[in-house]
C-alpha cells in the first residue's frame, strides 16, 4: 500500500510521516518512510539542484527534474517494495508536481499529470493525507525554521496560493483517495485523525 503526504511547504508533512510511522511500527506493522525528490542517489542529487537558491532554473526544467527524480524512485524503490506487500509511506508525491508546477508555476496541471504519468509509469497512491493549512500560517512557520529558504521556499504568497487551492480542487476530484486533514491543530490531534481515516485508531 502507498500513503502519500501532501501539503504546502510548513504545512507539517515531515512530521506527520515521523509520527505514522512510529504509530505503525508500534502496532506491529512493516513500514517504509522515503521522500521526495529524493529516496534514491540519483534523487537525492536531483533534489540538491532544484533547491539550491543559488540556480536559476526554469519552470518546464523544474517539473522535469522533479518527474525524472520521481521516475528514478519509482523504478528503484517503490515499485520493489510494493511488489513485496510493504506499506509505503512518501512525503510527496505527483500531486505536489501538479500543485506546485501545474498551477504555482502555471504549466497547467493536466501537462504536468501526463508528463508525471509517463514518468511513473502509471503508479498511483492508494490514500493521499492532505495538510491542509492557509498559505500564510505556513509561511510563518516556514519562517521560523530558523533554517536558510531553499529556492522554492523563497517564493512570494501568491504562489502558495495558487498551489494551496490547486490541492483543494485535486482532493475535491477524488474523494476516494484523498483525506483532508486540519493542519492549523497541534500535531498529535492530526496524527490521530490520520490514523482514524486509515483505519488505525
Amino acid at each position: 500500500m502507498l500513503i502519500t503526504v501532501e501539503g504546502i511547504d510548513g504545512a507539517g508533512k515531515t512530521t506527520l510521516v515521523a509520527g505514522l510511522a512510529d504509530a505503525l511500527r508500534a502496532r506491529g506493522r512493516e513500514v517504509d518512510v522515503l521522500r521526495e525528490p529524493g529516496g534514491v542517489e540519483l534523487s537525492e542529487r536531483l533534489r540538491a539542484l532544484v533547491k539550491d537558491p543559488a540556480l536559476d532554473v526554469g519552470a518546464r526544467a523544474e517539473a522535469l527534474i522533479y518527474a525524472a527524480a520521481r521516475a528514478q524512485l519509482v523504478d528503484e524503490r517503490l515499485r520493489p517494495l510494493l511488489a513485496s506487500g510493504r506499506l509505503v509511506l512518501l512525503d510527496r508525491y505527483v500531486d505536489s508536481s501538479l500543485a506546485y508546477q501545474g498551477a504555482g508555476r502555471g504549466l497547467g496541471i493536466e501537462a504536468v499529470r501526463a508528463l508525471n504519468a509517463f514518468g511513473t509509469g502509471g503508479l498511483a497512491p492508494d490514500r493521499t493525507l492532505l495538510l491542509r493549512l492557509e498559505p500564510g500560517a505556513a509561511l510563518a512557520r516556514v519562517g521560523g525554521r530558523g533554517e536558510e529558504e531553499d529556492r522554492i521556499e523563497r517564493e512570494r504568497e501568491a504562489f502558495w496560493t495558487a498551489c494551496a487551492r490547486a490541492y483543494d480542487e485535486l482532493a475535491a476530484a477524488e474523494p476516494e483517495r484523498w483525506v483532508v486533514l486540519d493542519a492549523a491543530q497541534p500535531p498529535e490531534r492530526v496524527l490521530a485523525e490520520a490514523l482514524r481515516q486509515l483505519g488505525e485508531p
